[in-house]
This record gives structure tokens, sequence and C-alpha cells, in this order.
């Protein structure tokens, strides 16, 4: 088997170098898509450098090179793809050595395999001294999960979660799955990870080391939290229309649902704007209207103890 590496490249030139080196170095790698999304800071002359060097850097950029998100940016890598196994690396961020090794074991003994997830550590830039003798911070998926049960316990965190750098998948999952959502900004990456749990079967790979490094630095777009709740209701709302659309397990929905208005109750909303907001998320799909999980989060009735104190005193 073998392994296309994506990487979307936006105003990276302090960190891409290193990064595409590092793919280079593993020889399951067939491609290096590099994808520069409109750079201003010299990056876009580096990869062509890079191209010109490596025969397996293949670059590409949109149409008159404009800026169109890391979204459209991996999706425009997918497509340009043709190896077998698909993997995602951040330009600012770099594989470890032997990043596909297990990989590629788990997908020859386990043929109906769809992906394999590794743990991911970080970097910090900013503070570099901090680790020493190349031991890096776990910061995702702590233990194995059997496939059928990832879902659950990736939307509530029960187990970490993934990273994009530490994910290998079969092209063929992303007919099930569709590609990257390209209105979503940021957790667009958590919109395919459990959308690939809910369609697919996804081994554990690597957990007690890390396969790869996410670098942290100042220009890190996941230091804006701003942003995150910017998207944080049409993140839920695209996923749940599409578990509606696609027939998933209402109780798969729910859960969507409870972490959704776990958030939203705790922002100081009135009863008629909660009543709207759940007429809106309620009518996203058919299907849902007419289920329990509408009935069950009504507001006036998850907010009844609060509403009536009286009736619901001891």
């Amino acid at each position: 088997m073998n392994v296309s590496v994506v990487i979307p490249v936006y105003n990276a030139i302090r960190f891409v170098e290193k990064a595409v080196l590092r793919v280079l170095s593993q020889d399951e790698v067939i491609e290096v898509l590099v994808i520069d999304d409109g750079s201003t800071d010299g990056s876009y002359e580096l990869l062509q450098e890079l191209e010109k060097e490596h025969h397996k850097v293949k670059l590409f950029i949109h149409p008159e090179h404009i800026n169109k998100g890391r979204s459209a940016t991996r999706n425009l890598g997918i497509k340009n793809s043709s190896g077998n196994l698909i993997a995602f690396l951040d330009s600012d961020d770099f594989f470890l050595e032997n990043r596909f090794l297990k990989d590629i074991d788990i997908f020859n003994k386990n043929p109906e395999a769809d992906g394999v997830y590794n743990a991911v550590g970080f970097f910090n830039y900013l503070n570099s001294e901090g680790f020493l003798n190349n031991t890096y911070p776990l910061y995702t998926v702590r233990q194995e999960v059997e496939p059928t049960l990832l879902f659950e316990n990736l939307v509530q965190g029960k187990v970490g979660h993934f990273h994009i750098n530490g994910l290998t998948v079969k092209r063929s999952l992303f007919k099930k799955t569709g590609l990257f959502i390209e209105s979503l900004e940021v957790m667009e990456d958590s919109d395919i990870f459990w959308k690939m749990t809910l369609v697919g079967r996804l081994k554990t790979g690597v957990i007690n080391r890390p396969v790869a490094i996410r670098g942290v630095h100042d220009t890190n777009i996941f230091n804006n939290q701003t942003i995150y709740k910017k998207y944080f209701y049409p993140f839920y709302e695209s996923l749940i229309t599409w578990c509606s659309r696609n027939k998933k397990p209402l109780h798969q929905i729910y859960i969507l649902f409870k972490m959704l208005w776990l958030v939203r109750y705790k922002e100081k909303h009135s009863l008629s704007n909660h009543i709207l907001y759940w007429l809106q998320l309620t009518t996203l799909h058919r299907r849902l209207f007419f289920s329990y999980i509408s009935i069950k989060y009504f507001p006036i009735v998850r907010l009844r103890k609060k509403l009536f104190p009286l009736i619901y005193s001891n």
C-alpha cells in the first residue's frame, strides 16, 4: 500500500521545508501534495524550489492563487492525489521517524479497516527549551477504542481526541463522508473525523508515543478562541443535518444535541430565544422534528424545573 500526503500551506515559510522533508523521509510515501493557499511570505517560491529538487513533491494552487482556507486547500490535495491511502500534515508540523510503519501493518492485517489513528505530540516554539531529548507531551487519544464506540467517546471527550497529523485513511472513505466542509474555517477536521467514525472502521495505531508533532507558535489559529465560538453552532448544525440525512441512528444524533445544548444553556438566552433556536434546529431536517429528540429538547421541557419551581419542589 502507498501513501499520498496532503500539506495545506499558508504563510508558513518558517516551518514548511521541515514539514516536507520529514514526509519525504517516509518510505511509504509516493507523493507529497503541497497546496499553497495564497501565501504572501515567500512560501510559494520556496515550494517551487522544493518541487524542482524532489520528484515526489507536487505543488498546486487555487485558481488565480487566491486564499480559500484549509478545507478547500486539503480538498484540492485529495482530488489530485493518487495513493490508495491518504494522510495529512499541517505545514507548521512534522512527522517523526517511521510515521506509517504501524499503519501499513494494520491495513495489511485488517483489510476491512478504513483508517488508522495515532497519537500526536506538540512542540512549543515559544518555549523550545522546555522539551529536551525529543520528549513530546501527548494530547490525543489515550486508549484503544472499539471502532463502533469511537463516535460517542470522541464527541464526549472520554478518551481524548484525534489530530489530523495522526490519521491515515483509505481514499474510499471520502466517498462515504464527503470532503472537508469548506464553510467551516475551524473544526472542519472534527467534522470529518466524527463522520469517519460513523461510516467507517477506524483502528487504533500507535497511542503510547507520538508519530507526528504539532508546532505551537504565536500565529496558530488554535489560539484564537473567538473564531471557535463563531463556528461552534454551524459545526454542530451541519453535522446534525448530515447525520439525519444519512439516516444515522437517533441515539447518535442525540449525543450531538446533548453537547450543543449543554453549551447553549450556559449562555444567558431568554426562553423565547431558546424556543426559536430549537425550532431552527429541529427543522434542519424533517426526521428531527418528528423524533423523541425534538420533544426532549423542547426548551420548556428542558427548563421545566427552573420555570415551575413550585411544581417540582420537594
